[in-house]
C-alpha cells in the first residue's frame, strides 16, 4: 500500500475541527502533545480527553476500529485499553477520520525502567493471554497476513542496511522463522504493534495498552515482539513461561520481530534518533533469541 501524506496538520485545524463536530468540548484547552508517533498528531483536549489526527491514509482506519472493537475487548483485559468517545469526520481541507479518546494517565514504557522486571514481563504475558482467549469467531475482516507474506519486503530490507548488522545471522534467523510450523490452532486476537511505546506506566507499573491500529486475529507470534523490544534474556525467559509459548511460535515471533524491526529501521532510523535506538535494540535481541 502506498502512504500518502497528509495536509499540514496544526492546533488551529484541531481546533477548528472539535469545536464545529463536538461543540460540547469547545471551551476546553487544547494542547500538542509530545512525543507522538509516526502514524498519528495527537493533542491533549481538557484535563480528560485526546484528540488523534492520523497523519498519512494507512492510520485512517484506526478510529473506526477501535471504536467497535475496544469496547468489546476491553473488560476482558487485565490493563486499561483507548475509550473513544467520539469518532470526527473530514473537514477544513483534513481528509480522513479522527478520534477522541479518554485520556490514559501514565508515562511511555522504558527499556531503562521496565527491562529487568520480572513483574512486568508477568504482567504482559497475561495481557496476551486474556487477549488470546477472547473469542474471534467472526472476524473475518480483520484476518491478519502471515510472516510470508513480508518476505520480500525483510530480504530487501536485510540487503538495505549493510553492515548495520549481521546480514547472514538475519538471514538465518528470517530462513529459519519461515520454516517453522504454522499455528495448529485457531485464530486469535492479536494487538499487531505490540512495542515498548504503546505501553503506559503508572507509578513504576504497567497500566495500559494502546494504539490498536493493528489489531487483528490471526497468528498470536505477532505480539512476542514485546519480549524483544523491551525485555533482557532473563526478563524474557520469565515472559515465555508464563504465556506457556512453544518453539515454533517463538521463532515465528522472533521472525515478526525482525521483520518489523527491519522495516521501521530502513523508513525512520536515519532521521528519528529514538526510533533507531529501539530498532537497532529489537533487530539485535531477536537475533539472540
Amino acid at each position: 500500500m502506498t502512504v500518502k501524506p497528509t495536509p499540514a496538520i496544526d492546533i488551529a485545524l484541531a481546533r477548528r475541527l472539535i469545536d464545529t463536530q463536538f461543540p460540547q468540548w469547545a471551551g476546553l484547552p487544547l494542547l500538542p502533545y509530545a512525543p507522538a508517533g509516526s502514524d498519528h498528531v495527537i493533542y491533549r483536549l481538557g484535563e480528560n480527553l485526546s484528540v488523534r489526527l492520523p497523519r498519512h491514509d494507512g492510520a485512517i482506519e484506526q478510529a473506526a476500529k477501535e471504536a467497535e472493537w475496544l469496547p468489546r475487548l476491553a473488560p476482558h483485559l487485565p490493563l486499561a485499553v483507548p475509550e473513544l468517545v467520539g469518532v470526527g469526520a473530514a473537514g477544513f481541507g483534513y481528509p480522513w477520520p479522527w478520534a477522541v479518546s479518554r485520556w490514559l494517565d501514565g508515562e511511555v514504557a522504558t527499556v531503562d525502567a521496565l527491562s529487568s522486571s520480572h513483574e512486568a514481563a508477568v504482567a504482559l504475558a497475561g495481557f496476551l493471554t486474556a487477549l488470546h482467549r477472547i473469542d474471534a469467531g467472526t472476524t473475518e475482516d480483520l484476518t491478519g497476513r502471515p510472516l510470508a507474506t513480508r518476505d520480500t519486503a525483510t530480504r530487501l530490507a536485510i540487503a538495505k542496511v549493510g553492515d548495520a548488522f549481521d546480514t547472514a545471522a538475519m538471514t538465518d534467523l528470517w530462513d529459519t522463522a519461515l520454516a517453522a510450523p504454522g499455528r495448529g490452532g485457531p485464530p486469535v486476537w492479536f494487538h499487531g504493534d505490540f512495542h515498548t511505546g504503546n505501553l503506559l506506566t503508572t507509578d513504576g507499573r504497567l497500566s495500559a495498552v494502546i494504539d490498536f491500529g493493528e489489531l487483528g486475529v490471526g497468528d498470536p507470534a505477532r505480539d512476542l515482539i514485546i519480549a524483544f523490544t523491551l525485555m533482557s534474556a532473563e526478563t524474557r525467559a520469565t515472559f515465555r513461561a508464563a504465556l506457556d509459548v512453544d518453539d515454533a511460535t517463538w521463532t515465528r515471533g522472533r521472525g515478526w520481530a525482525l521483520a518489523t524491526g527491519l522495516n521501521a529501521y530502513v523508513h525512520y532510523a536515519a532521521v528519528n534518533p529514538r526510533v533507531a535506538a529501539q530498532t537497532t535494540r529489537q533487530i539485535t535481541q531477536a537475533l539472540l533469541g
